[in-house]
C-alpha cells in the first residue's frame, strides 16, 4: 500500500503540470514536486499508470483494521477519479451528472423550477418593499453589508469565536495557525490554501459586497472547524502518526473534495447549534460592523429560506455545462431562483467555467455529512462534535456516508 500511495502522490503532482487547479495542497517531500516539474509527462502515460495502480489495488485484498480498509477504498477511488480527470483533460465530454459521479463519487438530486418557486412564494411576504423579489432582496441585503473599513475587525472576531468553540472539543497540534489575506479578481468568495506544518493561508475575495453572515460562514468554513482543521487533523493523524503519504497531497477534483466541503459547511452548524449563531452575531458582530442588532432575527429568518434555494445553483451549473442554458440564461436563472444580484450570478458562472460540477460538493456534500453525523449522534451537541472529529480525521469516501 505504501508504494502505491507514493506513486499516487507523484501522479497527482504530474497531473498538476497539465491542470493548474488540480493540486490544491502538497506538503510531502519537496523533491517529488521538483521531479514532477522537471518533465511534463504525456496525459496518456499518466492515465496508463493510474489504471495500473487501480488494477494493483483491486487485486490486493483490503486487510487490517477499519482505517486500513478505508485507506484501501480511498486510494482506489481517488485514482479512479484521477483517470476521469485525465480523460477530461484529453478532451472527453461528460454530462454534469456523469462528471460529478466520476470525480466526486456522487450525483446531486435534480430539482425543477416549481421546487424553488414554492420557497420564493414564502419569501414574497417576508421581504419588504415593492417590485420584483430579486430586486427587493438585493435592497434588503444592502443594510447588512460589512463596511470595508470594519471587515478585518469583524472577521478577526468571528475567527476567534469559531476557534474558541472548536478548541473546547478538539485537541489540535501546538503551533497550528493561519493567516488571512484579502484579495480581488477571483471566481470564489473564500479559499483555504493549506501549506503543511499545521499552517494555512486563507484568502477572502472582496470583489463584491460581503454580508454580515459571511463572517461566520467563512471563519468556520475556511478555518475552525472547517478546512484548516480538516487538513491539520489529516496531517497529524494520517501523515505524521500513521505515515500515509497519500494525504500529503490534495487533488481538488476528487472525492476528497466532497468530504472537505461538506464538513466545512456542516462545521458551521456544529459550532453554532440552534439559535446560538443569531445570538452571537446580534450581540457581537452586528455592533462591530456598525449594523443594527435589532434586525438580526429578521435577517436570519430570510436567510433561512434563501438557504433552501442552494440547489438552484446546481441547476444553473447543470444546464450551463450540459449546454441547455446559455451563459446569460444561467445568470438569469440564479438571479430569479437563487436571488443573487446580477454581479454575483455572473461571478458564479465564472466559477462554473473554472470548477464545473464541483458546485455539488457544497450543498450535496453538506447534506450527506449532516445525515451521516446525525444518524450517529442524534441531537446531542457533544456527540456531534465527537463524530465530526472522527470523520475529519478519517479517509472516508462520499459513498461511505450513505
Amino acid at each position: 500500500m505504501d508504494r502505491a500511495a507514493e506513486s499516487y502522490v507523484k501522479l497527482v503532482l504530474a497531473v498538476g503540470q497539465h491542470d493548474p487547479d488540480y493540486v490544491d495542497a502538497f506538503y510531502g517531500p519537496p523533491e517529488w514536486k521538483v521531479q514532477a516539474e522537471a518533465a511534463k509527462r504525456p496525459l496518456a502515460d499518466l492515465r496508463a499508470e493510474a489504471e495500473r495502480l487501480v488494477a494493483d489495488l483491486q487485486a490486493m485484498p483490503a486487510s487490517g483494521d477499519e482505517m486500513e480498509q478505508l485507506r484501501h477504498q480511498y486510494l482506489t477511488r481517488q485514482l479512479q477519479s484521477m483517470v476521469a480527470r485525465l480523460d477530461m483533460l484529453s478532451g472527453k465530454k461528460l454530462s454534469f451528472d456523469e462528471e460529478s459521479q466520476a470525480l466526486y463519487d456522487s450525483v446531486a438530486p435534480t430539482y425543477g423550477a416549481d421546487h424553488f418557486q414554492k420557497i420564493l412564494d414564502q419569501l414574497e411576504s417576508l421581504v419588504p418593499g415593492d417590485g420584483p423579489l430579486p430586486e427587493r432582496i438585493d435592497r434588503f441585503r444592502q443594510d447588512f453589508v460589512i463596511p470595508r473599513d470594519k471587515l478585518d475587525a469583524v472577521f478577526t472576531a468571528a475567527i476567534a469565536e469559531c476557534k474558541r468553540r472548536t478548541m473546547e472539543h478538539f485537541e489540535l497540534p501546538p503551533g497550528e495557525s493561519f493567516e488571512v489575506e484579502y484579495v480581488t479578481g477571483k471566481s470564489w468568495s473564500g479559499y483555504n490554501w493549506y501549506k503543511g506544518g499545521f499552517h494555512s493561508l486563507i484568502q477572502v475575495n472582496t470583489d463584491l459586497p460581503i454580508y454580515i453572515d459571511r463572517a461566520i460562514d467563512l471563519a468556520c468554513h475556511e478555518g475552525y472547524p472547517g478546512h484548516h482543521v480538516y487538513n491539520v487533523l489529516l496531517e497529524k493523524h494520517l501523515v505524521r502518526d500513521r505515515g500515509w503519504p497519500e494525504f500529503s497531497v490534495y487533488p481538488l477534483f476528487s472525492p476528497q473534495s466532497l468530504i472537505a466541503e461538506g464538513t466545512a459547511n456542516y462545521g458551521i452548524e456544529v459550532a453554532f447549534p440552534g439559535d446560538e449563531r443569531v445570538r452571537y452575531e446580534r450581540e457581537k458582530l452586528f455592533p462591530l460592523a456598525g449594523l443594527d442588532p435589532s434586525t438580526a432575527e429578521r435577517y436570519y429568518e430570510i436567510q433561512r429560506l434563501t438557504g433552501q434555494l442552494a440547489y438552484a445553483g446546481n441547476e444553473a451549473a447543470r444546464g450551463y455545462l450540459n449546454g441547455t442554458m446559455t451563459k446569460q440564461q444561467a445568470i438569469d436563472w440564479q438571479v430569479r431562483y437563487n436571488l443573487f444580484a446580477p454581479a454575483r450570478a455572473e461571478q458564479r458562472v465564472k466559477f462554473f467555467d473554472q470548477y464545473r460540477s464541483y458546485v455539488i460538493n457544497y450543498n450535496f456534500g453538506l447534506d450527506l455529512v449532516r445525515q451521516y453525523i446525525e444518524r450517529r449522534a442524534g441531537a446531542d451537541p457533544a456527540k456531534r462534535w465527537e463524530e465530526f472529529e472522527k470523520l475529519l480525521a478519517s479517509p472516508r469516501l462520499p459513498s461511505g456516508l450513505r
